[in-house]
């Protein structure tokens, strides 16, 4: 939401200060759907050119995210932590037992208490592959964590493609609103005829294309595009919070201790503080 208070901001304050200083909106008005049509059409018919499906439906998700917000809250946190708890206690006490939690995640009486993170097929996916490594007896702890770090490492970029996409439609913008404001001006060129007052109309309507573009591109999309990447950068966070856990508990430590490990790492507004972890173990020591 404060992204859309941002853009309301934006709005309020660019009119608003034109027509406090005289400006007159009714020139912008008659020709904003025209410079939209050409300015809005060519960047959407560019971004369709270089991008494929994929990625022009993952810019969909994005301009989502952008209004709610990161998708991993504080509490996920503390249930990743918690759950990572369970699964490595398991995972010391029974490795035979913990078989059936990875190889069926889905039915894992488990994972089915965390059920936000059960529906991650990429927290799942890493959680499950690495645990299942450790049990195969791959417990080269450096070696895990250059395979986790590469992982995670493609996993952002990919998170990333909507935010690169629409910060290239940004920076083509002023360049798309620089060709309306020509095609105005040979407008008005072929109009040369006419008075005055109907010549100035018509360059204060092609200069509309300039500023649109402009205006649209440091606005409206530059920022959207910089909030995206800012929501999926700390999304991507909670993925190198398990690689923190894991690779603890491949050093030998025991559970609580790679808990804090991961604890500490995570995110300052979204780490939950010692006495809740503390807390929320020892409700789930009650509940098995």
């Amino acid at each position: 939401m404060i992204a859309i208070l941002g853009l309301g901001v934006t709005v309020c304050m660019v009119f608003g200060g034109y027509i406090l200083a005289g400006g007159k909106l009714s020139i912008i008005l008659h020709s904003l759907p025209f410079e939209m049509m050409m300015i809005g059409g060519a960047a959407t018919g560019a971004f369709l050119a270089a991008n494929d499906f994929s990625t022009i439906k993952h810019a969909g998700a994005d301009l989502l995210a952008v209004i709610k917000g990161p998708k991993w809250k504080k509490q996920d946190y503390q249930d990743l932590l918690c759950l990572m708890h369970e699964l490595l206690a398991v995972l010391r006490d029974s490795p035979v037992e913990i078989e059936a939690h990875i190889e069926d995640p889905e039915n894992s009486a488990i994972l089915a208490r965390y059920p936000k993170i059960q529906g991650d097929p990429a927290a799942v996916e890493m959680i499950c592959d690495t645990v299942r490594s450790m049990t195969l007896q791959f417990d080269n702890a450096f070696q895990v964590e250059e395979m986790l770090e590469k992982q995670l490492s493609q996993m952002k970029e990919d998170s990333l493609h909507g935010a690169h996409a629409l910060s290239n439609v940004a920076d083509a913008l002023p360049a798309l609103g620089i060709v309306a404001a020509v095609l105005g001006v040979i407008k008005t060129m072929a109009s040369i005829d006419k008075p005055p007052e109907v010549l100035g109309q018509m360059i204060g309507g092609a200069l509309v294309g300039t500023f649109l573009g402009v205006f649209l591109a440091y606005g409206m999309v530059g920022p959207f595009a910089a909030r995206v990447k800012s929501v999926r950068e700390e999304e991507h966070s909670f993925y190198g919070l398990i690689r923190e856990v894991l690779v603890s508990s491949l050093h030998s430590h025991p559970a609580p201790i790679c808990v804090e490990v991961g604890r500490r790492n995570a995110p300052h507004k979204m780490r939950p503080s010692f006495q809740e972890m503390d807390d929320a173990i020892r409700e789930l020591k009650k509940v098995a």
